[in-house]
């Protein structure tokens, strides 16, 4: 049943298959690809679409804190909650590498009907400012903000206030 739910569509990006046709994906692969598709998809970026994609391409060029990581949480819970049915968003982590200028996206998740959690790290390369000072050794996002009900958490989810009520 789950299977039939979350289908088989268009390998991404496009390639040809070793039968000379277009490659297909299917089943877990087929969300992981549609996962990544909408995070890097900007807002605007599709004409008969434009509202499709996730904003976090509007924080390029933001300071690398935690301010900047709580936002990309939410935008990344916002636009796979829109985009992407098939899915349970869990958890969304934002961490920074040794490089300032890469922001690791770490997505937890399960498909819908299924007891199989599911991790995607999802790299979103920044433009770090001149002015702002380095962080030493990096930072793992606002304590306990992780999940849901963290800062500007989405309603309806586990831990927001409008779960609350």
């Amino acid at each position: 049943m789950a299977e039939q739910f979350v289908g088989s569509g268009w390998a991404f990006p496009m390639r040809i298959s070793p039968t000379g046709g277009i490659a297909l994906v299917s089943g877990e692969r087929e969300v992981e690809e549609a996962i990544r598709l909408v995070l890097a998809t900007a807002p605007g970026e599709r004409p008969m679409r434009p509202e499709f994609g996730c904003a976090i391409h509007d924080l390029v060029f933001a300071p690398v804190n935690e301010q900047t990581a709580g936002r990309i949480q939410h935008e990344v819970y916002a636009s796979l909650d829109r985009w992407e049915p098939r899915i349970e968003v869990h958890e969304v982590d934002v961490s920074s590498g040794t490089d300032q200028s890469v922001l690791y996206i770490d997505v937890r998740y399960s498909i819908r009907g299924t007891n199989n959690p599911r991790s995607l790290v999802f790299p979103f390369y920044v433009i770090p400012s001149h002015e702002e000072p380095d962080l030493p050794g990096g930072f793992a996002g606002p304590a306990g903000t992780a999940g849901p009900g963290g800062p500007g958490g989405l309603p309806g989810h586990p831990g927001s206030p409008e779960s609350d009520r």
